[in-house]
């Protein structure tokens, strides 16, 4: 029988390791793997990019990374543009993201719940979710409207310059939002982004009393979001939704027309997954 350290009594395996094994965290990962979802994530993150560009910002060997985005390119994780010689992201890494988005009800329970929304106010509506100091996007749908936002599944944005990120970080505790916020920055994309910490602290504390957040052309300009944070059954916020759209159709005039049904879809979508909303009811 095996013994745990203290020697009085049987030890238990860590879950996901192969019995006996007692390397450390860096003697557990496969360092050529890591370099190719490094890679591989980068080129995710460009919008085409050659050999020798990937090669250069990611401080590798032109020969290592052509091996490394060959092998990816047999499975389908990317794919070669022979006309413009760049490297993209291939069609793979989508049926991995949607197997990610079949792990939890939530897409598929906000699904009715934003097309109700987009169809009240007439502008897109958005789910998303802190990953890692950003908000990723889970799922959208949009406006008929010719004009509109988009943000397809997968979109990565600045968690302090998007009406989603701040609805999230308004709900933290210090030293979560602290992490977030550092891993962040607070990078300057228009004249409206909040760059000074004390002034976004000040939005976030704002944004908790009445609960729900305002973008305003704080990452594009032309562009305003509404969101309010969705709960789950420990109250804790796992995700936003959100409504997104021109200055001309977002605009103080219509803001409180607009909030009230996002405000609403968020207490819905906590209520389907089984979450608590902030008052407890």
């Amino acid at each position: 029988m095996e013994k745990n350290e203290s020697g009085l009594g049987p030890s238990r395996r860590a879950r996901g390791r192969p019995r006996g094994w007692n390397g450390t965290q860096d003697e557990s990962t496969v360092k050529s793997l890591d370099r190719a979802i490094r890679i591989w994530t980068f080129v995710s993150e460009m919008r085409g990019m050659t050999l020798s560009a990937i090669a250069d910002q990611m401080d590798e060997s032109p020969a290592t990374v052509y091996r490394v985005l060959v092998t990816l390119e047999r499975q389908g994780l990317v794919e070669f543009d022979t006309i413009q010689q760049s490297w993209h992201i291939g069609p793979t890494a989508f049926v991995i993201g949607a197997r990610f988005l079949r792990r939890t009800s939530l897409v598929e329970r906000a699904r009715p719940i934003m097309r109700r929304l987009m169809e009240v106010t007439g502008e897109t509506a958005n789910l998303g979710v802190e990953r890692n100091g950003a908000v990723l996007f889970l799922s959208q749908v949009e406006t008929h409207a010719s004009i509109r936002a988009f943000f397809p599944p997968g979109t990565l944005s600045p968690i302090h310059a998007s009406g989603i990120g701040k609805a999230l970080l308004a709900q933290m505790d210090t030293a979560q939002r602290d992490r977030c916020l550092a891993n962040a920055g607070l990078e300057a994309f228009t004249q409206h982004t909040i760059v000074r910490l004390a002034d976004l602290l000040a939005n976030l504390q704002l944004i908790r009393e009445r609960g729900f957040s305002y973008d305003n052309e704080e990452r594009t300009l032309g562009m305003r979001c509404i969101a309010a944070p969705v709960f789950d059954i420990n109250n804790e916020a796992v995700a936003g939704i959100s409504v997104s759209g021109p200055t001309s159709r977002v605009s103080e005039a219509t803001l409180k027309e607009l909030t009230s049904p996002v405000i609403t879809a968020a207490r819905e979508l906590t209520v389907a997954i089984g979450g608590l909303p902030p008052d407890g009811s």
